[in-house]
């Protein structure tokens, strides 16, 4: 999930349908909301989010050490203008990247996606996220299972990319769907996401030969 927040209730919306667009959740926040939500959100659902991204609004500079407080997502600040001097400010303050606006949503997958490979990449060592004959992409592409292109629904491609992202670690159904549908999606009830993994596992292993998704009951998934 991606979290935007300005001023602007036009920004905040825009970019939150235009995530959407690209199968991607987002919320919009207001400077004084998200300051409340940062602090109040549980753990487990901060790290759902994805990436934060601060537009123009007052005091923003306290939004990177704030959010670092309770997250390790990236954190990207969108200005209007070119300002080499505002520029250096938010870097100083502690964002990840500086994008100036307009930029179009696939931009900022892409490069949160950089930062996250880098970030894989000190952890494990490898260049991309390969693992148990799966290897995923995090910039739209379908994931390769066996050696060829598997073409996924957009969710499905999303839950298998949110797992192989934490390999070797429980990951509870709750935490699948806010990744896939956001925290703030009550129309869709937690149970759409046994069907979505169901559907996923029945494919990777008509691939591979057998299922590298393992189930535990109040655990949840795990990539073997």
């Amino acid at each position: 999930m991606y979290v935007v927040v300005d001023d602007r209730a036009l920004v905040t919306e825009g970019y939150q349908s235009l995530f959407t667009g690209e199968g991607v959740p987002a919320i919009g926040f207001t400077p004084t909301k998200f300051e409340e939500w940062v602090e109040d959100t549980p753990s487990e659902d901060l790290k759902s989010v994805e990436a934060f991204l601060i537009g123009d609004c007052e005091e923003r500079s306290r939004f990177p050490m704030m959010i670092r407080r309770r997250s390790q997502a990236p954190v990207i600040a969108m200005n209007e203008m070119v300002s080499l001097e505002k520029t250096l400010e938010l870097f100083a303050a502690g964002v990840d990247d500086v994008v100036r606006k307009p930029v179009h949503v696939r931009e900022i997958l892409a490069r949160v996606n950089a930062m996250q490979r880098r970030t894989e990449k000190r952890r494990s060592g490898d260049e991309e996220v390969a693992h148990a004959g799966v290897r995923v992409y995090f910039d739209g592409r379908d994931p390769e299972v066996a050696g060829e292109v598997l073409a996924l629904p957009r969710r499905e491609r999303r839950i298998l990319e949110f797992m192989m992202r934490n390999r070797g670690k429980w990951v509870t159904k709750t935490q699948v769907f806010n990744a896939v549908y956001g925290l703030f999606d009550a129309e869709v009830d937690e149970a759409v996401v046994e069907s979505h993994v169901s559907k996923l596992r029945k494919k990777l292993r008509a691939r591979l030969g057998y299922d590298p998704v393992e189930s535990k009951r109040y655990l949840g998934y795990a990539i073997s």
